[in-house]
């Protein structure tokens, strides 16, 4: 899927380091918030040609070609220049659209589309349903648009509710949540609550940043890699910690899965936008203290603990 005449606009966010407001919109935030969901398409049977006229008339610069309602490629405005330049711009769609497409699903995290936006550099992405359906398409200008939006409406909550912070206490605070395997329509919900109750506690944004991150992770990673599982946390006086605990296949070797871009994932998985091999990998980096056991078949669990100490607490 090729965009070379296309300017693409990269999402100056990251998905890892993002100020906490920014981070809890893009994990909160589902593709299908965002997208576009009229979405104009072709068949395999129209000319270059009628795409061409279709992209002028609409301003757009890409098509998704159907076949019923299943996604059998696109077409882009570099396949058009392309066609004019090499004069089989008469020729059928089918014969020179592209038939690789990375495509997103509507219920993944933001997150994700803010990663394979960036990543890739094209100008959009089909996003299709649980059923392999085409729902809609998604832009770096769709995503830029609607976290302004949210960004704006998280503002005014602030002005209007002027609350004061909650004092951090002496008690011990437990959460505990279910994954399922490729439900990916709550990814995301459980590091989400687990940021409010920190921050009901009044603590360091850049530790609630970092426990946002492993349990995200390894949310995620369970959700894409394992049968399911839970995560728990366990919020002391002195320390976070995060225990994730799934059925899944369990991982053969446990050094290798800590390397950065390991990953066992699938073509479909991959496809989807998961498997880029960093969950662990990201977990690791942002705990105080980090232990994986593992056994083929048994399952995997993770600990991660993040300290309660203030920046100028940490040493140097």
């Amino acid at each position: 899927m090729s965009d070379t005449n296309v300017i693409h606009q990269d999402i100056p966010i990251s998905t890892v380091d993002s100020p906490s407001v920014v981070l809890e919109l893009i994990y909160r935030l589902k593709i299908k918030d965002v997208m576009t969901s009229a979405v104009i398409t072709a068949k395999k049977s129209d000319t270059l040609r009628h795409v061409q006229a279709v992209m002028r008339e609409n301003y757009i610069t890409g098509i998704p070609i159907l076949e019923d309602v299943r996604l059998v490629g696109i077409v882009s405005i570099d396949n058009i220049v392309t066609a004019l330049d090499k004069g089989y711009i008469n020729d059928p769609v089918e014969k020179h659209m592209t038939r690789d497409v990375i495509v997103l699903e509507d219920d993944m995290p933001l997150s994700f589309a803010i990663s394979y936006l960036n990543k890739f550099h094209y100008g959009r992405f089909p996003v299709l349903n649980k059923n392999q359906e085409l729902v809609g398409i998604l832009t770096s200008n769709d995503v830029i648009k609607t976290l302004l939006v949210e960004m704006n409406r998280e503002v005014l909550k602030l002005e209007k509710s002027h609350r004061s912070p909650v004092a951090a206490t002496d008690g011990v605070i437990d959460l505990q949540f279910v994954t399922v395997r490729y439900d990916f329509e709550l990814a995301g919900h459980a590091s989400t609550e687990i940021k409010k109750a920190l921050k009901a506690q009044n603590i360091d944004p850049g530790i609630i940043r970092r426990v946002a991150i492993a349990s995200y992770e390894l949310e995620i990673n369970q959700v894409v890699h394992s049968l399911g599982g839970t995560i728990s946390c366990t919020i002391t006086p002195d320390r976070i910690t995060i225990i994730a605990q799934d059925t899944g296949p369990g991982i053969d070797d446990v050094e290798v899965a800590l390397q950065e871009g390991w990953s066992t994932a699938n073509e479909w998985i991959r496809s989807l936008g998961f498997g880029a091999g960093m969950g662990l990998a990201n977990t690791k980096r942002v705990s105080d203290e980090f232990t994986i056991e593992s056994a083929k078949g048994k399952g995997t669990t993770v600990q991660s603990t993040v300290y309660r100490r203030t920046p100028q607490e940490n040493p140097a």
